[in-house]
């Protein structure tokens, strides 16, 4: 309880139906227990937490569950790793029609189709996105520095002030290199081995278990899908080429293209387009980047400093709810339509968008502004 995330007060936790989505490791299972620990204390009573994949549901069905727990005057049922039980859409609808006093809130993967579902509980359940740790909340958590977050309107226009605020608590630069490390997932604990090892098996859990079970992948082909994601580590931020990439994999390009889909979704990867509004279900994406930096550093631990960069500054962007897109020659990113960007080491220019109205360089190893070009460290504080 020392450490609990904004995330919990996003959440709207009195509606009938919540669903809590996020790649394995980010929190969802600390959230809610400590949701449940604030709001209804430790004695059993009115709150009853359970995992979907728990020995119980060998003989027993959330229906049974829910009946039980109701008929003692339970309130509000957590069911955490929802996706490991079968059917679960239909028998959580099948518990709100027939307990419409009862809240229930559950969990699964960010792979996790609601609005899909069997039974459509589109219409009922209000779905949250978790993502992992920014560098705000390292810095809370692992250094114990507290700072509020700062819109990125905010940062692009009061960038000293927000400076002169962090380098008062503390000198950012010398944490910074420990987040892009080991600073996403929020179990990391002193030892840099055992966290990629966590981290190797959250990768091959995702592909292994989770991509066959949603995304209809063969089993057969995980390895090639491990081969796909070992590449573009290796080689990004990836200008795609997808006749090289089912060259390398020996795979046809629908598939290729269907492989990086299901990635993406399972946040493993990030694909860029560089019009997010006229992109087709197939379509090939302009750039392709690891979906963090902490990924990034554990499957390809030689990769140089610029493509951790921009890791770093596409995923605080997109895990804050900006659209990203690729802008190609007029800058690295386009934000939110209209907002360019560069992003590189102290010495980065601003030649490639030079002239270009809402343009931005975010640099790295800078502590304050100059001028239009901002520490890299400030996307580290939009949540």
């Amino acid at each position: 309880m020392d450490f609990i995330r904004d995330d919990i007060d996003r959440v709207k936790w009195d509606r009938q139906l919540v669903a809590i989505k996020g790649s394995r490791g980010v929190g969802k299972t600390t959230l809610i227990r400590q949701y449940i620990r604030m709001n209804y204390g430790t004695e059993p009573g009115e709150a009853l937490y359970c995992v979907a994949d728990g020995i119980y549901f060998s003989n027993h069905t959330l229906l049974e569950l829910a009946e039980t727990f109701h008929a003692y005057g339970g309130k509000h049922l957590f069911v955490d790793e929802i996706h490991k039980y079968n059917n679960w859409s239909r028998e959580i609808k099948e518990i709100t029609d027939i307990y419409p006093d009862m809240k229930i809130t559950f969990s699964g993967s960010s792979l996790l189709e609601i609005l899909n579902s069997d039974a459509d509980l589109s219409r009922r359940a209000l779905s949250y996105r978790m993502y992992g740790l920014s560098f705000r909340e390292f810095l809370r958590l692992r250094k114990n520095i507290k700072l509020p977050s700062h819109s990125l309107d905010d940062i692009l226009n009061s960038a000293d002030k927000i400076c002169e605020e962090i380098t008062k608590e503390c000198s950012p630069l010398q944490y910074f290199g420990e987040y892009l490390r080991l600073g996403y997932f929020p179990f990391y604990d002193k030892d840099t081995e055992e966290y990629h090892d966590r981290l190797e098996n959250v990768v091959n859990y995702i592909i292994e278990q989770e991509l066959p079970m949603f995304e209809s992948v063969d089993v057969a082909y995980t390895r090639k899908i491990k081969a796909l994601l070992l590449f573009l580590s290796g080689n990004v931020p990836y200008e795609v080429n997808i006749a090289k990439l089912s060259s390398y994999l020996q795979l046809n390009k629908t598939t290729v293209l269907s492989y990086l889909s299901s990635l993406s979704r399972a946040e493993l990867i990030t694909l860029l387009y560089s019009d997010n509004a006229s992109v087709s279900k197939m379509q090939k994406p302009d750039k392709v980047l690891v979906q963090n930096t902490n990924l990034l550093c554990m499957l390809n631990r030689s990769n140089d400093i610029g493509t951790i960069r921009e890791c770093f500054a596409v995923n605080q962007l997109m895990s804050s709810r900006h659209v990203v897109e690729y802008a190609g020659k007029y800058g690295d990113f386009r934000i939110d339509g209209n907002i360019l960007i560069e992003v590189g080491g102290k010495d980065k220019s601003f030649m490639q968008i030079a002239n270009m109205p809402d343009s931005y360089v975010f640099a790295d190893d800078i502590e304050f502004p100059i001028g239009k070009k901002l520490p890299l460290y400030l996307l580290g504080f939009l949540y």
